[in-house]
């Protein structure tokens, strides 16, 4: 029996040791990875970048500084700099199997270990979410990602003093300050949670700490109401729409599926990637169709619109994806793009088929899509209306989601127009210069709250210049707008028909609006937007637009010489008054030139409006904005209409200096009826009528109407030149 006793003691150590690494590989995919790095071009480019830039290391003492500096700094572009240095060594450590790359490793995580303990709140930290060696916890959370998938890729190269001078110096002040000082914001469902609880959770498994991963599953009181599981439950919707918008779901994706590969590795029994019916794999794909033509993200809620899928979180989401779920030739055209792989699996099938393949598409395979928002999907959500292929195409979007926590934008029934690639009609995003330390240390600017989540910063009804829900994200919170009814799959005429009913008091409002290609190739957007009110208020609509003022039909005043903001509050002090207009029955018409097409907006006024051009940039002494310019309708009233035509029509041509299709079409504009029964609008475009009638308050798609004289059948009807477009 002692024998025995004796050869287990002996023995667990190395069946332990044998198991790692776990979390970014194990052996076996490490092996096959090896064998294979010279046969696949992509796959030895992306290594050769890695083991270049480890190798320049080498020889050198990396700093390990006492952090004090913020995003952008050097302190903290160097710690930055440091976890992935970690990471790389410890994948070509394996790769390679020359201890030089462990050794240096383990450099690095000594200094950790003798850091960490020493470190206390962040000399810049701003937030109730302060880090330690960053200014913020969230960028903690990014370096145990990483520290901590690096820590057991070289696990195996440490001795017994060692590992446990790094666990108790390097990585335990971390986790307990994360989930002991700041187990409100470990446990909070949000983006920063998702890193928090991978980052704790691969730890957990590299240092093989079932408390850790426990913690990391199931919150910190481990019962499930927060931690990895909760995350996965409580943001995305069934079909994998992110409620923080498709800019965060690019973030967050990198710590839900590093976590979710090392979880297929030590407890299989999850069957994670399978959790919610694959939601990670709907989220993925999900986030890939919410991009434009070039990759980028479109701007809903807070955004950098210079982020796009071939960032470092997509390149790492789709490479794992390509192993767990299967080939894919989206994932497969977005790898193309990204033009680096993963050192894993994933990353070779990506790499042995990129080889294999001859021909890619140009452009990725987009099509008209809607996505549901909340956890069960009943909490509005966003349609996205495409017309066109390849360079020629259009993306109208239709937002009607919750409010996205901390990271919406009140802007309820918001619109945004694509087309070739360009931003039309346009979002902010975000005002924030990320990694600048010059602009508050890469964080986000005042201007974000006070203009870029205001509702006059977007595209969509502003009653009495105050946002939606006074811009109170805790009001925000409880509601959403609904989707009344919506055609998607007839190119000729597609739709989108919402309404929100909470975002100010007393104030119902509904919008639709229609994609159509008619059929001598006219491509033009029409949008109905009926404010409803017993009260009188101000109602402003907004069209921010990217590209050059090339004419307008009214005359108006500009104010040249001397400017003043629009407003003083709620984003309105933002805005220089450039030209304003007084008109009465009319139609108001503006002409834009983006790149090589002319856009026209004609808007039918009934009665009284005041027209303004502005540009953002007023009240901002630090130049944090950009400048943009957009065209806003003003009426006054209680019930009252903005019904808009958006015509894409004409080339202009630079070169041979000429111009064809340069005017409007839009002859007439005609209300028939509006109510709350039905709207009928009767348009002329270049002598041909456009007919559209819709349902208010019956979408039934079986049952027949009759109004103005019309009868169709279902929700609408678009009827051009007396041919019906909706078959």
């Amino acid at each position: 029996m002692r024998l025995l006793i004796a050869i287990c003691l002996v023995a667990m150590p190395v069946v332990f040791n044998a198991q790692h690494p776990v979390t970014f590989f194990n052996k076996a995919e490490a092996a096959l990875v090896k064998k294979s790095l010279h046969r696949y071009p992509l796959l030895a480019r992306s290594y050769t970048d890695i083991k270049k830039e480890v190798d320049a290391w080498l020889d050198k003492d990396v700093d390990v500084p006492f952090p004090k500096d913020p995003a952008g700094g050097y302190t903290h572009d160097r710690h930055k700099a440091n976890y992935m240095l970690l990471f790389n060594s410890g994948v070509l450590y394996n790769l390679t199997g020359e201890l030089k790359y462990a050794a240096f490793a383990k450099k690095i995580f000594l200094k950790y270990a003798a850091l960490n303990p020493t470190l206390k709140n962040h000399p810049q930290a701003t937030s109730s979410s302060p880090g330690r060696i960053f200014w913020q916890a969230l960028n903690d959370a990014n370096w145990l990602v990483y520290a901590g998938m690096a820590y057991d890729l070289v696990y195996n190269s440490l001795s017994k003093e060692e590992r446990k001078t790094i666990e108790d110096g390097a990585f335990k002040p971390e986790v307990d300050f994360l989930t002991n000082d700041l187990q409100p914001w470990f446990d909070l469902i949000h983006n920063h949670g998702v890193w928090a609880c991978a980052g704790v959770g691969i730890v957990g498994i590299a240092t093989g700490n079932s408390h850790y991963v426990d913690m990391a599953l199931y919150g910190t009181k481990k019962d499930g109401k927060s931690g990895f599981l909760a995350q996965i439950n409580g943001l995305f919707s069934p079909d994998g729409f992110y409620t923080e918008g498709p800019y965060y779901v690019r973030y967050a994706i990198l710590p839900y599926y590093l976590f979710a590969n090392a979880l297929k590795n030590v407890r299989p029994q999850l069957d994670i990637f399978n959790y919610r019916n694959k939601v990670l794999q709907k989220a993925l794909m999900a986030g890939l169709e919410q991009t434009n033509l070039d990759g980028t993200f479109f701007a809903l809620n807070d955004a950098l619109k210079e982020k796009d899928y071939t960032t470092n979180e997509l390149v790492t989401a789709v490479d794992i994806a390509w192993n767990v779920f299967g080939k894919n030739d989206e994932l497969l055209f977005v790898a193309a793009k990204q033009d680096k792989v993963l050192l894993n699996k994933g990353g070779l099938g990506i790499a042995a088929a990129l080889s294999a393949q001859k021909i890619l598409p140009v452009f990725f395979p987009y099509r008209s899509v809607e996505y549901t928002d909340g956890v069960k999907g009943d909490e509005g959500g966003v349609s996205y209306l495409r017309n066109g292929e390849g360079s020629g195409l259009t993306t109208l979007i239709s937002k009607y989601t919750s409010h996205g926590l901390s990271h919406g934008h009140y802007d309820k029934l918001n619109i945004n127009l694509y087309d070739k690639g360009n931003e039309i009609l346009t979002d902010y995003g975000a005002v924030r210069f990320i990694g600048v330390e010059q602009k508050y240390g890469g964080r986000y600017l005042p201007e974000n709250k006070g203009y870029a989540v205001q509702t006059i910063a977007h595209n969509t009804v502003v009653a009495d210049e105050r946002s939606h829900y006074n811009g109170i994200e805790d009001v925000a919170g409880k509601f959403h707008a609904e989707k009344l009814f919506s055609s998607i799959n007839n190119e000729p005429a597609q739709v989108i028909s919402t309404k929100e009913e909470n975002a100010y008091a007393g104030i119902k409002m509904q919008r639709t609006v229609y994609l159509l290609q008619l059929p001598d190739s006219r491509k033009l957007l029409l949008d109905i937007f009926n404010v409803l009110s017993d009260s009188t208020h101000q109602y402003d609509l907004p069209f921010h637009y990217n590209g050059h003022l090339i004419s307008t039909s009214f005359k108006y005043n500009a104010y040249t010489r001397q400017q003043e903001p629009l407003g003083n509050k709620n984003g309105y002090q933002f805005l220089w008054k450039e030209a304003d207009a007084d008109v009465k029955d009319t139609i108001a018409q503006l002409t834009l030139l983006n790149d090589k097409t002319y856009y026209t907006i004609s808007s039918l006024i009934n009665g009284p409006a005041k027209l303004f051009l502005t540009r953002s940039g007023a009240s901002d002494p630090f130049f944090n904005l950009r400048h943009e310019p957009a065209f806003i309708i003003r009426k006054k009233g209680t019930n009252k209409s903005f019904i808009s035509v958006l015509e894409i029509h004409g080339n202009f041509d630079s070169k041979n200096e000429f111009s064809t299709g340069a005017y409007s079409a839009v002859q007439k504009m005609e209300t028939v009826q509006n109510d709350d029964n039905y709207t009928i609008i009767r348009i002329m475009l270049g002598g041909k009528e456009l007919l559209i009638t819709q349902c208010n308050e019956v979408f039934d798609s079986h049952k027949t109407h009759t109004a103005g004289n019309v009868s169709w059948k279902g929700a609408f009807m678009v009827k051009y030149d007396g041919t019906i477009l909706n078959k």
